[in-house]
């Protein structure tokens, strides 16, 4: 029985352990054995039971935790009866306490992880295997959200409809009203009793009402719109190990337990423990406080907190405390997304309300002064034509009922006059352009981002993944000088074979998996990474479970975009020999070799002339638009290399005198939809400028395929660069040639941030796109940046303004016509209010001054209010994007928000308005035989149906062609459809309310015919009004003015036809 105890105990495969593991291995079977037996002779001993019993509790299942044999199964069963963990025998877990995790972790206290049993302890505790992760089953994952909670917070629940509609009540005019309607009601209750006596004060509290109803309405929606945006760009994908197989899991599905993969870039998204992995620098400043980078191994300091960011290396962690267990998950849950973030557009706009706003208010100072005025002396009539002052005569009540009228009436036109409809206008079309991006692909993290992406002027763009597909595939193998082509494993010598093997599959961040169906296997990590290992194994019979046992991994120093190559250092186990292989950009690594292999095997030294040979092969693979990845290896003697005492070498890997083994080209295709969106933004105005970190070969075939070097182009000096040369000039001399560059090659992040700040400099409103944690700097200075979706690291993606989910550039294109579409909707909106506002003063001043008297009542005017405010804002703010959008020149950061062409249909627009009704006003009873309710009734009706009528004007600010795309737009349609219903129930049904009387048909004809005239008069172009922005072509004898997009550059000559040139001047017209 010993011996088969002893089998059972020690017969443990440790082939892949380090020296470390199999210490922590031997000391836990130690202590647990002894553990062990005392407990089961417990056991025995209080049961009285016999030998069979043993048995019976060693083969449990709910014991069995780890296929590592039965010794964890006895650790288990020991754990499992300890009086620390007895109260919580029912979870399934080993009694684990989830305070002590969570308090290990926060304090990173080593000694508690002893105590748990170090690693191993934790995982048979948690019922993981480190190599296949917790078992997906539904039931296993419910019961470990069910034992230690789920990975979300606690949020405090969102404001409500009451929330919304109270913080309405808090506007000073809606007090101000409503303190007015409350004394018309008492007035004239008292004076025409509760049957009569509730009209005009009840009127106006259901018309405040009304707008505070819309408006609350309206507000909540969009708070709701903006949570469910903030939740589906929170919803992050990471790499996690279930069952066996590698796959993507939402943030929000980890439970303890779990075995999660973390890269570059990734952000930390729970507690846990550090597995396995290499170079792992952590960045803690967002729980700490401290900026410096914390290493993360197993030995010092294996804690990994929620929040942190991997900074450097890759690995792969525990997980231990989920959601509220974690200090992450306290501090997040005390944080709320500001739904109220103000976009530079809005905060123009409210210097516009509050300008208008004050104007509207000494208006209605001046009405409520001239009224009160003309009141007291005698100056006002009733509307049975007596006077409605005389003197003491006239009733306390009378008196008091007419002043709180026309202070209402003075207190509507301020409602009127301030624009309150362009925040909601601006809200609207934010939202609803934010939910329609999604759709095409780009995910607004910014509200600022949506606006400010219609003005953009350069787009500065990457290669792999936005302009290319990012499917990489190896159609070219270089062994020495010779071309091998996707190769046959027989021809190369088998050592050759074997130092590629270790080149391919011990470099690399990515993974083999065995399929589902058995038959080809499955790969994962980065498209180059996925393209090289299913090039090794299909074509070079790449066995990566041997090589995983053959050898021993000692350092690895990841991927660098500055030095753009990772490398790592080894020892096979079967002569304990240590290799160094490096893989990266193939002419960076050549200039580290000093010789190559051939396919023979025969070493060959790289002489000049050998090295000019493989440059060539190289330059050859890049003009084919081929990616080059070199691979290079140097054995390095046992005494060369200094260790630590865990055996991790302590100095750099060598980066000089090695041996090249090979140079393979990845294919990786333009996009089909690139070459046309590139068209696109350089026609409406916007440069596009390429960074990439590929060689200046490979760039410039790229940039010629996708159109942003035209076919046969014959490049320009100074349009392509390297990013060394670019960082080496003078500031002078990047800002003198930073414009004309369109190619950067062989870049770094820094160089993509100076380029974004010199093109700042010279004006220009930037739009970047990254994908790497290194392009964080840029994407933040950039005044858009735009992160990828699928290949964009975390830290990129929380840096950025806007998230492209397809990684497309077509996308991106997109995004900036949805950008200038905002733009566009709120300049319409804007047209479209002032021209109700400047009407509505004029009139009501005119006729309180004139006349004692405003014709438009305050019910009247809150309506007005309520269909321009709300029903316009919606009509307007949802036009779709259009081509013509995208023929025009950037607005650029300083183009005023109301142009020329703005202010011309705005005046048109209001002086008919003004002209029709002060006619009506001070004529209307004689010239159409009417009384003066009926020309009261007349004048509010036209008024109405001139906003109405107006809204179509306001869909097209420079087009003659105002219906165009109106078929398209189904909610403006519905909309004025709603408004004229309503309008119609307002005037013949709602008569008291409102303070109207019927219409015949005759009436209501010429109503619609006077008002629809504000269409003709829309198409009146009295004189051309050049755009800011536009350009003036000066050539001998004449003039014109001419599209930008029809010449690259300002200066002194202008392509006329293929082989003509003329001279010209072409001066920019700023501000007319």
């Amino acid at each position: 029985m010993a011996s088969k105890l002893q089998s059972l105990l020690f017969n443990i495969s440790t082939t892949n352990f380090t020296k470390a593991r199999k210490r922590w291995r031997f000391a836990y079977t130690a202590i647990y054995c002894s553990r062990v037996i005392l407990s089961l002779a417990r056991e025995l001993v209080s049961r009285k039971t016999n030998f069979q019993h043993l048995s019976e509790i060693l083969v449990e299942p709910s014991h069995t935790v780890l296929s590592v044999g039965l010794a964890s199964t006895l650790v288990t069963a020991s754990a499992s009866h300890s009086p620390e963990t007895e109260n919580v025998q029912g979870s399934g877990f080993l009694g684990i306490d989830q305070m002590k995790l969570t308090e290990m972790v926060k304090n990173k206290s080593l000694d508690d992880l002893c105590a748990f049993g170090g690693i191993e302890g934790l995982l048979n505790a948690l019922e993981t295997d480190a190599e296949d992760g917790v078992h997906c089953s539904e039931q296993n994952i419910s019961q470990r959200r069910h034992v230690f909670g789920s990975n979300t917070y606690q949020k405090p629940p969102p404001k409500g409809l009451i929330f919304f509609v109270l913080e309405a009540f808090k506007d000073t005019t809606i007090l101000i009203l409503m303190a007015c309607a409350a004394l018309s009601l008492g007035f004239g209750i008292k004076e025409h009793g509760l049957q009569e006596g509730w009209y005009e004060g009840g009127s106006i509290f259901l018309a405040v009402f009304l707008v505070i109803a819309v408006s609350a309405a309206s507000n909540f929606r969009q708070e709701r719109q903006f949570d469910k945006l903030s939740k589906i760009s929170n919803n992050i994908k990471i790499d996690a190990m279930r069952d066996g197989r590698r796959q993507k899991i939402s943030i929000f599905d980890i439970v303890v337990g779990d075995v999660l993969f973390l890269t570059t870039g990734d952000q930390i998204p729970a507690d846990g423990v550090f597995l396995d992995g290499h170079s792992l620098q952590v960045d803690e400043s967002s729980m700490t406080g401290e900026s410096d980078h914390v290493e993360v191994d197993s030995l010092h300091n294996p804690f990994l907190f929620s929040g942190s960011k991997v900074a450097d290396g890759y690995a792969r962690m525990l997980v231990l405390s989920v959601g509220m267990n974690t200090a992450w998950g306290e501090m997040m849950s005390s944080i709320t997304r500001d739904s109220k973030e103000q976009t530079p557009l809005q905060a123009r706009l409210d210097k516009l309300t509050s300008s208008i706003g004050k104007v509207g208010l000494a208006v209605a100072f001046l009405v409520l002064t001239v009224m009160l005025i003309r009141y007291f002396t005698g100056n006002t009539e009733d509307e049975y034509g007596n006077q409605e002052y005389i003197g003491s005569k006239t009733s306390i009540n009378d008196v008091f009922n007419s002043v709180v009228r026309i202070f209402a009436a003075a207190v509507t036109i301020v409602v009127v006059a301030i624009p309150e409809g362009l925040p909601l206008a601006v809200t609207l079309t934010l939202a609803y352009s934010m939910k329609r991006m999604m759709a095409d692909q780009a995910m607004v993290r910014k509200l600022s981002a949506c606006e400010t992406m219609g003005s953009a002027t350069v787009i500065c763009t990457d290669k792999t993944g936005t302009l290319t597909m990012n499917q990489m595939k190896v159609t070219k193998f270089w062994l020495g000088q010779e071309d091998t082509g996707e190769l046959c494993s027989g021809e190369i010598a088998p050592e050759i074979l074997e130092l590629l093997h270790q080149g391919v599959g011990v470099n690399t961040t990515g993974s083999i998996y065995k399929s589902v169906s058995g038959s080809l296997p499955e790969f994962s990590g980065s498209p180059t990474e996925k393209a090289i290992l299913s090039w090794a194994v299909q074509e070079l019979g790449l066995d990566m479970e041997k090589l995983k046992q053959n050898s021993t991994i000692l350092h690895v120093e990841t991927f660098n975009s500055e030095k753009k190559r990772s490398g790592v250092s080894m020892r096979k186990r079967a002569d304990s020999t240590i290799h160094v292989h490096w893989k990266g950009a193939a002419e960076m690594v050549l200039g580290m070799c000093s010789s190559y292999y051939k396919s023979n095997g025969n070493l060959q030294s790289i002489n000049e002339d050998e090295r000019m040979q493989l440059e060539m092969i190289i330059q050859g693979m890049s003009g084919s638009s081929l990616r080059c990845i070199a691979f290079a290896h140097k054995q390095i003697p046992e005494g060369e290399i200094q260790q630590d005492e865990d055996g991790k070498p302590q100095q750099q890997l060598k980066e000089d005198g090695l041996t090249l083994l090979g140079i393979v080209g990845l294919k990786d295709p333009c996009r089909p939809g690139a070459k046309k969106a590139i068209q696109v933004c350089r026609y409406a105005g916007v440069d596009i400028k390429m960074i990439t970190g590929d060689n200046v070969f490979t760039a410039k075939a790229i940039a010629t395929e996708c159109g942003i070097l035209g076919p046969g182009y014959e490049v320009k000096d100074g349009e392509v660069v390297e990013g060394a040369e670019f960082r080496n000039y003078t500031h002078e001399e990047r800002m003198k040639r930073v414009s004309e560059i369109r190619v950067m090659a062989r870049s770094s992040p820094f160089d993509k941030l100076l380029m974004v700040q010199c093109l700042k400099q010279q004006g220009h409103v930037v739009a970047v796109t990254g994908d790497g944690t290194n392009d964080a700097p840029a994407l933040k200075e950039a005044d858009i940046g735009l992160s990828m979706g699928i290949q964009g690291t975390e830290v990129a993606k929380e840096s950025s303004d806007i998230v492209i989910l397809d990684d497309d550039f077509a996308s991106v294109a997109t995004v900036l016509r949805w950008g200038r579409c905002v733009y566009n909707n709120i300049q319409k909106f804007i047209q479209f209010q002032l021209t109700v506002n400047v009407a509505a003063l004029v009139i009501n001043f005119i006729a309180a001054v004139s006349a004692g008297d405003v014709p438009l009542t305050t019910v009247q005017l809150l309506w007005v209010n309520l269909i321009m405010d709300t029903l316009g804002a919606l009509a307007l703010a949802t036009e779709l994007p259009t081509d013509e959008l995208m023929h025009r020149r950037p607005v650029g950061r300083v183009e005023p928000l109301i142009t020329n062409i703005m202010w011309r249909n705005l005046l048109a627009q209001a002086l008919y308005q003004i002209a029709v009704l002060l006619t009506l006003q001070f004529k209307g009873r004689s010239i159409l035989n009417v009384n003066e309710r009926v020309k009261n009734t007349l004048i509010f009706n036209i008024f109405v149906f001139c906003q109405v009528f107006n809204e179509f004007n306001a869909r097209k600010l420079e087009k003659k062609n105002v219906f165009e795309g109106l078929h398209k737009n189904h909610l403006f349609i519905g909309i004025v459809g709603i408004t004229i219903i309503l309008q119609v129930v307002m005037v013949e049904f709602l008569k008291k309310f409102a303070d109207t009387v019927s219409l015949d048909w005759l009436q209501w004809g010429g109503c619609i015919a006077v008002a629809a005239l504000t269409w003709p008069i829309g198409l009146v172009d009295p004189v051309y009004v050049p755009q800011y922005g536009s350009y003036l072509l000066l050539l001998p004898n004449n003039f014109s003015f001419v599209n930008p997009s029809s010449f690259d550059k300002i200066g002194g000559t202008l392509e006329v036809g293929s082989n003509t040139k003329r001279s010209c001047m072409i001066i920019q017209i700023m501000k007319t």
